[in-house]
């Protein structure tokens, strides 16, 4: 074990599902980390050349070495187990460690493996005001077991419902908030979800843009790609469980059910915490990428004209503003018709789809008589303008948008540790 890693830079990842394959594979791109420990907690079929198998294919994004390489390329792919015992093996000469003993975090021996940063992406440790003595397991065991930085791959979930976070954790959103962080005391972190990502950047230049920022109440539903919490086929629904629906047939269905990312955007953009801010999703079976239909209603000024300022034209140039300006590459607009398996892979945090913007501006009455009882002197009623306004997002909820902007922000945790 001593000397595996070289003194290079060793990033740790907990969990080997959707997400965590999908950490590797966007670093292995990047170059960026030199090493790394990933830690299953348990046996990997029957053997590490099971295990190396499952990180070199997946159904939606093909081969590593095609991921990589490109299809003509993809051959110059070099795998070479060095210690199957110990589970150690290369791909084009970076050396993995595969750990397949410990599900509590304090046992992992991130320091043993010389891993700083883990990746937290089992889906099981989200509370980061649990106790590391929790029987188990919690984030605080990956410190107690040498990280000094834990970034989870999920938004919190704070089990006492208490809106505020430990002081030495935060939430962030790479281009959104991530100058936040605070090295020095924060140890504890959550990227937020893919939802929350695309939504964050969707917002962002609304709020930013004088003529967009005086927003009245907003909602938003996500046509989300199937997760690995939903069942293949009909199941009999765990104990408790209050979401029936996510235990039917991922394959044959249309299925309602919640999402966190309202909640957890005013984490990240604290500013909309006034709004009345809705949001729900929608699963449809397709593998991934999804799409954000945000709903906005602004109090809307009128131009000398009498026409409504907030137009769609207006709309799609604060988006295009933004995908040229402060969120270049991390929002697109198109004005394209696109469909979800063009956003397969997509790196950007939202794809604004600009030929879908609408808005529509009416007047919303305010009674004398109402303005009275609250002690405001008007003497007739006032007719005021408001605009709603439809905006769609796209976003690869799994690589292109989530992973991409979850190892940016790694690689800027780790650059200021």
């Amino acid at each position: 074990m001593e000397g595996y890693f070289e003194n290079r830079k060793v990033l740790g990842i907990n969990g080997m599902g959707r997400i965590g394959k999908l950490v590797l594979w966007h670093n292995l791109s990047q170059n960026y980390f030199q090493g790394y420990v990933i830690n299953t907690g348990r046996k990997v079929g029957a053997g590490l050349q099971n295990a190396i198998d499952y990180l070199m294919h997946d159904s939606t994004y093909g081969d590593l070495g095609q991921f990589l390489y490109g299809f003509e390329k993809r051959s110059e792919l070099d795998i070479h187990v060095v210690d199957e015992e110990k589970g150690k093996f290369t791909i084009n000469g970076i050396p993995i460690n595969l750990l397949t003993e410990s599900r509590n975090p304090r046992e992992i021996q991130w320091a043993g493996h010389d891993v700083r940063i883990v990746v937290e992406c089992t889906g099981k440790f989200l509370d980061p005001s649990e106790s590391v003595d929790e029987p188990k397991g919690s984030l605080r065991g990956h410190l107690e077991a040498g990280a000094e930085k834990v970034i989870v791959s999920a938004p919190f979930k704070i089990k006492d419902e208490s809106p505020n976070l430990p002081p030495d954790a935060g939430m962030y959103v790479y281009g959104i908030n991530h100058m936040k962080y605070k090295p020095h005391d924060q140890h504890i972190l959550s990227a937020a979800s893919c939802t929350t990502t695309g939504l964050a950047h969707m917002m962002k230049p609304l709020l930013e843009t004088e003529e967009t920022s005086q927003i009245i109440t907003a909602s938003m539903s996500t046509v989300h790609a199937v997760t690995n919490n939903q069942s293949v086929l009909d199941a009999v629904p765990q104990a408790k469980k209050s979401d029936l629906r996510r235990s039917r047939s991922v394959f044959n269905n249309i299925i309602p059910t919640s999402t966190g990312a309202a909640t957890a955007v005013e984490h990240i953009l604290p500013e909309i915490c006034h709004i009345g801010f809705m949001a729900d999703s929608v699963r449809v079976p397709i593998a991934t990428s999804s799409l954000i239909t945000l709903n906005v209603t602004f109090h809307s000024n009128l131009s000398e004209e009498g026409s409504p300022i907030i137009t769609r034209d207006l709309l799609n140039h604060v988006y295009k503003r933004a995908s040229q300006g402060a969120q270049k590459e991390m929002l697109v607009f198109s004005e394209k018709q696109n469909v979800s398996s063009d956003m397969i892979g997509f790196p950007a945090a939202i794809i604004i789809e600009g030929v879908e913007t609408h808005t529509r501006t009416g007047f919303m009455p305010v009674y004398a008589k109402a303005l009275q009882e609250y002690g405001i002197e008007c003497s007739q009623d006032i007719q005021i303008p408001v605009t709603h306004a439809k905006v769609f997002g796209w976003y690869d909820n799994e690589m292109g948008s989530y992973v991409h902007f979850l190892n940016k922000l790694v690689n800027y945790v780790d650059q200021n540790i």
